[in-house]
């Protein structure tokens, strides 16, 4: 009897495997795709759940969950193409929809990246992976959910919900995308050479200062708050920060948008430069505050992944080592040192310390991608040819100059965007909440409590269970990392 092949299955010989799709490509960027997803939920979002005041575990973990929903839909209807389609400005895309067939089952291509030389002529053709739009959208678009829950690190334990719901699409529209044009979409950072590999400036230096600035507008915690933070479950924290930690692999082994020889180096680099950042702000800890802080080792592997995440796959793995004792040395200091001693620092809340962890890690870790990028390892990935880092002499000492030029321009854009966001929101709905539900956390705020621990659903009555308070004051020496957070 014969058979029919299913047409999915049928290689080559119909419309949904056509002659271009690499299926090993394609494979590997959806992977990738929920693996950067599983970053923000649930990793993030149980980071950010267990690292608070039990009172806001709830409240933290939401805000996570609402603006990874609120990105992804924003980001098909309208965000996607302003990020990597068509130009409008040298800075922005042409705004439109990712939703209809025609668009996404065709080759994914990002139409303004063909890189010309002085003369006109072809240097670099337009980026066209092996793989459907559909993938590119998808992989994109969870990069663009992850910048707006590292955001919201600076701002939880304060924020009024209402004024987050709104907030996250504006920010993604006039402040996300012109990042992602201007350095990955073909704008006039990405023509200039810039490096930014998978990140460091897109995601975290905007994230950071962002997160800072917003953190600036809605204002501190209460004074209890902010004088006594303990992390509510520190095992969910490591949960999440294990989470976070492996789906990197996905963030920087992904973005040469193919699964090739450049994607595992990315992929080895970014665990070399975590772990060696880890260690360097676990010996710091214990050197200057007598104990290893986990969460001050939850903070090194971070700073590491981000420090490695503009030059992952640019750079060999003894330089991977380098900006790992860096990373866990430059933001140690800025956070634990400089921090307390500046009176800028101190006034703004930034609950989590996303500028250290993010902003400054990142700034770092693209400088230093002007000073370690590898030519070979340049050629492929970049679009501008002999592209070098200072180490290897020619144009590198210039590559320097412009990395730090594009980290300057998102920072820029971000404070000043940012503000004007918050100071509109803020005409229409408080940025920050009413003191009544400062005072009582998530209860008053989402009508529930993280945890039941006193029976069989039954919130906390001190008549009937004793007493107990997260508020409690135990004498303990200082810790370090534990009390910046």
């Amino acid at each position: 009897m014969a058979t029919t092949v299913p047409i999915a299955y049928q290689g080559n010989t119909s419309a949904s495997v056509p002659d271009w799709l690499n299926k090993g490509d394609n494979a590997w960027q959806m992977i990738s795709a929920t693996l950067v997803g599983l970053q923000g939920i649930p990793g993030l979002m149980i980071l950010y759940g267990g690292v608070v005041k039990k009172k806001w575990a709830v409240n933290s973990a939401f805000m996570t969950f609402y603006g990874f929903a609120a990105v992804i839909l924003c980001w098909v209807s309208w965000a996607y193409r302003m990020s990597f389609g068509d130009q409008l400005l040298p800075f922005w895309g042409k705004a439109g929809a990712a939703l209809g067939q025609k668009f996404l089952l065709k080759q994914a291509a990002l139409p303004a990246t063909t890189h010309h030389y002085k003369n006109g002529t072809v240097e670099t053709a337009m980026i066209t992976p092996f793989y459907p739009m559909a993938s590119m959208v998808w992989f994109q678009g969870v990069f663009a959910a992850v910048a707006v829950i590292l955001l919201a690190g600076a701002v939880l334990g304060r924020m009024n919900i209402r004024a987050w719901m709104v907030f996250v699409p504006l920010w993604l529209t006039f402040s996300y995308t012109v990042g992602a044009f201007s350095l990955w979409g073909g704008g006039f950072l990405f023509h200039w050479g810039v490096m930014d590999y998978s990140g460091g400036y897109v995601i975290h230096v905007s994230s950071g200062i962002a997160g800072f600035t917003a953190a600036y507008w809605v204002g501190p915690r209460s004074k209890r708050d902010r004088e006594r933070f303990p992390p509510n479950n520190v095992l969910l924290m490591l949960a999440g920060a294990g989470l976070l930690w492996l789906g990197w692999a996905g963030f920087n082994g992904g973005d040469p948008y193919a699964a090739n020889t450049d994607s595992s180096m990315a992929v080895l680099n970014t665990n070399i430069c975590a772990a060696t950042s880890l260690l360097v702000w676990t010996w710091l800890d214990v050197i200057f505050f007598k104990k290893p802080s986990v969460i001050g080792a939850v903070q090194g592997m971070i700073t590491g992944l981000v420090c490695i995440t503009p030059a992952a796959g640019l750079v060999q793995g003894w330089a991977a080592i380098l900006m790992g004792i860096l990373s866990g040395s430059v933001p140690w200091f800025t956070m634990m040192i400089l921090h307390k001693r500046s009176t800028l620092l101190q006034h703004v809340d930034d609950t989590l310390g996303v500028l250290h962890t993010h902003a400054i890690a990142g700034y770092l870790g693209g400088i230093l991608t002007g000073v370690f990028a590898e030519p070979e390892l340049c050629s492929l990935f970049l679009p501008v040819t002999n592209s070098r880092g200072a180490v290897y002499g020619g144009s590198g000492g210039i590559q320097i100059l412009k990395q730090i030029a594009g980290g300057a321009f998102i920072i820029a854009w971000n404070v000043v965007m940012t503000s004007i966001i918050c100071i509109v929101v803020k005409l229409v709905i408080p940025l920050r909440m009413p003191e009544e539900e400062l005072l009582i956390g998530d209860d008053a705020v989402h009508g529930e409590e993280a945890y039941a621990l006193w029976g069989d659903g039954e919130k906390y009555d001190s008549s009937k269970h004793g007493f107990y308070s997260d508020d409690t004051q135990h004498q303990r020496p200082y810790s370090g990392a534990t009390d910046a957070v």
